[in-house]
């Protein structure tokens, strides 16, 4: 987009109903992978006061108690007092789950299919997403979106603001020349605390202890507008204040509104479901095309028919920042990434009990062994090929 403008980002913490659900939803599955690391899962979570609801399809050899699954994961997000109208001894567990469609199945399972080759788990489109914004590649609004939740829940787990609980969102506007972030315009806190904590002493906490330290200095020119706790009051939260599901959240677990999305979440499914496999490969692409220098902005979209191995299209916008015409990048992707499901799960290591973590503040952007996706391991061959 060209001239000044500004564009906004949000985040929630984990505490937030609809991340319950997805952190449920992945702790579920790393407990079958695990146990079985070809394990097949599709897990839905409902969340409301008192109550967690699981459902879905799974087949597998491992055997997990799902409500002890459940309620580890509850604590460990921090709801762990009655007060709260929600806690992790005293929730009931509903667990609905059950063996997946034997069609689905033979679809994605090596010679069963209509197919040789173990096909996409089904039909959809993907899209991956990488720029120059940050040095994690990240669109700048939701990478301080997120970052402000990881530091609130840490002031909030180590007691260094002790009235705090576990739901919160965050909101941050930047203003941007062209393609170019110059300074943060506005950022919005929520944050869910204990009942005798005055909206005064939130403010002043928070400003200084949370936002202060966050936003880059480079980025606070003039006056930044500040908002915490704007309706005065956030004591009633979590699964007690509203309901959750899984996959409610899916801008906020990509790139924040940059970008396009296919529709598909990505908690409680396992990676031979494209969904999620086949956008961490595009995110996996685009992200390698930036760091080779190919293009300062990068989309990459898949596309695939259940059952069947190889997408059905392959795309790359660059939004006019490739140094290749977008056609020729787009071949070159297609001769350096496998991007059937067997292959693209292999390079990226899927096939291990990494969800949990994916679920709390977004799948992309980040470092670590889980994070395989984020690697940019085909920078110098890309650049090789382009000719840079």
């Amino acid at each position: 987009m060209k001239g000044k403008h500004f564009f906004t980002s949000e985040a929630v913490g984990m505490g937030h109903p609809d991340k319950v659900s997805d952190q449920v939803s992945d702790a579920i599955l790393d407990a079958f992978i695990a146990q079985d690391p070809n394990s097949r899962v599709a897990v839905e979570t409902l969340v409301t006061t008192g109550i967690v609801v699981t459902a879905g399809e799974v087949t597998s050899t491992g055997h997990i108690e799902v409500a002890d699954v459940v309620r580890e994961m509850v604590k460990e997000i921090g709801y762990n007092d009655p007060e709260m109208g929600f806690d992790y001894r005293s929730c009931g567990v509903v667990n609905l789950i059950h063996g997946q469609s034997p069609d689905i199945s033979q679809g994605v399972t090596e010679g069963l299919g209509l197919h040789a080759e173990q096909g996409a788990g089904d039909q959809g489109i993907m899209f991956g997403y990488a720029c120059t914004e940050t040095e994690q590649l990240m669109p700048l609004p939701i990478t301080l979106s997120h970052q402000l939740m990881q530091a609130l829940n840490q002031l909030r787990a180590s007691g260094e603001i002790p009235y705090l609980r576990p739901d919160a969102k965050s909101q941050v506007t930047v203003e941007y020349d062209g393609d170019t972030p110059v300074r943060v315009d506005t950022v919005v806190i929520s944050t869910q605390h204990a009942p005798e904590a005055t909206h005064e002493k939130i403010t002043g906490d928070i400003t200084e202890k949370l936002i202060r330290k966050i936003i880059p200095a480079d980025y606070v020119k003039g006056d930044l507008r500040i908002h915490v706790n704007p309706t005065g009051r956030f004591v009633v939260g979590g699964p007690h204040g509203d309901s959750g599901v899984t996959g409610r959240k899916i801008i906020v677990d990509t790139y924040g509104g940059k970008g396009s999305h296919g529709g598909g979440a990505f908690s409680g499914k396992d990676p031979s479901k494209v969904d999620r496999s086949g956008t961490y490969f595009a995110r996996y692409i685009a992200k390698n095309l930036v760091a080779a220098g190919i293009a300062s902005s990068c989309e990459v979209q898949l596309a695939y028919a259940i059952g069947v191995a190889d997408p059905v299209s392959v795309l790359v916008d660059t939004n006019d920042s490739g140094k290749l015409e977008d056609e020729k990048i787009a071949t070159i992707v297609r001769e350096h990434f496998d991007m059937r499901p067997r292959a693209m799960i292999q390079k990226l290591n899927l096939l291990r009990p990494i969800y949990r973590e994916t679920a709390k503040h977004g799948h992309f952007g980040h470092t670590g062994d889980g994070f395989t996706w984020e690697r940019t391991d085909m920078a110098d061959a890309l650049r090789k090929a382009a000719g840079l």
